[in-house]
């Protein structure tokens, strides 16, 4: 087993996501927040120290992980709030930082292009 150098940023919506997504996809209107929270979206991010230090690094980052995340659930831009900085994504998303990524694995880290 080996450490990488890498840290994770676990990411689940909230209510005010949940809110949304019912709002404008008609399809939704059943899912409930424990479907949306059932599988965290995990994120590798560069290695990070300290909780400071994570969120200085979201803070650079918030729109491109808000946007991966809405596009994940809603493929409309149209629509996506247009506010997509710090503050509102603390509000829209419950996340949480680990420093410590351990790779149990013998195979080679493979890269696939979203």
């Amino acid at each position: 087993m080996d450490t990488i150098n890498r840290s994770a940023l676990i990411v689940k919506p909230t209510q005010l996501f949940l809110d949304w997504l019912r709002e404008v996809d008609p399809t939704s209107t059943d899912l409930t927040l424990e479907d949306l929270q059932r599988e965290p979206t995990i994120y590798l991010v560069p290695e990070c120290d300290s909780q400071d230090q994570a969120i200085e690094y979201l803070r650079e980052s918030v729109g491109e992980i808000f946007e991966e995340h809405l596009d994940g659930w809603y493929r409309v831009p149209t629509v996506w709030p247009k506010n997509r900085d710090l503050r509102t994504f603390q509000l829209w998303f419950e996340f949480s930082f680990h420093s410590m990524i351990v790779d149990v694995c013998n195979d080679v880290l493979e890269h696939e292009e979203l």
